[in-house]
């Protein structure tokens, strides 16, 4: 995903350009931190009081010019307005957040006004069709007929959450004035590794796998995760 979003910033921006960049839900500030090492200047914004004291932890070991360009706002997503004007930044991330938000419209309108115009807005999401994929290469066929028609999941933390259909989202950002530009698949081939398994020898040919099938139909539509990438008109 981190690739992914790469080339939407090297494609819409100038080289060397720093950035404006809100990152919403941004729980323990990877992506904000790595963005930050790439000479951008990073909002994260995080309501979980554990995530934001990582995120606070792991930036406290960064050298000085990287935390300078760091701010944490301890928040909701959905207060936005309430914190930074209109027009802001020229990047807001929402990794992550949309399936545990039951009404995700209101929160993705006011990401949208965050963005200065040609701002670019990354979510990434659970697909929701695809939700039958990963009980069926479990042998769960019970769990996998239940999940066709569904976008109701339980994750890997036991949460009861929920998933986006492309074509719901597709919509949704054409209404809020930010269309959709490009869209990816995250976690292809690899959404039924156990968490905490041991990194691959082949690493590299791994994420080239993903990275190619992310991008590539028909693989891209079974994956577990959608990035998707609309542009403020």
């Amino acid at each position: 995903m981190a690739r992914q979003l790469d080339e939407q910033i090297v494609g819409r921006y100038p080289v060397g350009q720093r950035l404006r960049v809100l990152d919403v839900g941004m729980g323990q500030g990877t992506q904000a931190l790595r963005l930050a090492r790439a000479g951008h200047q990073v909002t994260g914004v995080e309501q979980d009081p554990k995530m934001i004291a990582a995120a606070r932890e792991a930036l406290a070991a960064e050298p000085e010019g990287i935390r300078e360009r760091v701010r944490l706002v301890q928040s909701d997503g959905r207060d936005t307005g309430v914190h930074f004007l209109p027009g802001s930044f020229d990047v807001v991330l929402c990794h992550g957040v949309l399936m545990y938000v039951e009404e995700p419209d209101p929160l993705l309108a006011g990401l949208a006004r965050m963005l200065a115009p040609g701002g670019l807005l990354s979510l990434l999401v659970r697909n929701a069709d695809a939700l039958a994929m990963r009980p069926g290469l479990h042998g769960d066929w019970a769990g996998a007929l239940g999940a066709f028609d569904s976008t109701s999941y339980r994750n890997r933390l036991g949460l009861d959450v929920r998933a986006d259909r492309l074509t719901t989202l597709t919509a949704t950002l054409a209404g809020i004035g930010a269309p959709l530009q490009a869209w990816y698949g995250v976690r292809v081939f690899t959404d039924t590794a156990e968490d905490g398994a041991e990194i691959p020898a082949d690493v590299e040919a791994l994420l080239a796998c993903e990275e190619r099938a992310g991008r590539t139909d028909p693989y891209r539509g079974v994956a577990a995760l959608l990035h998707l990438c609309g542009v403020r008109g």
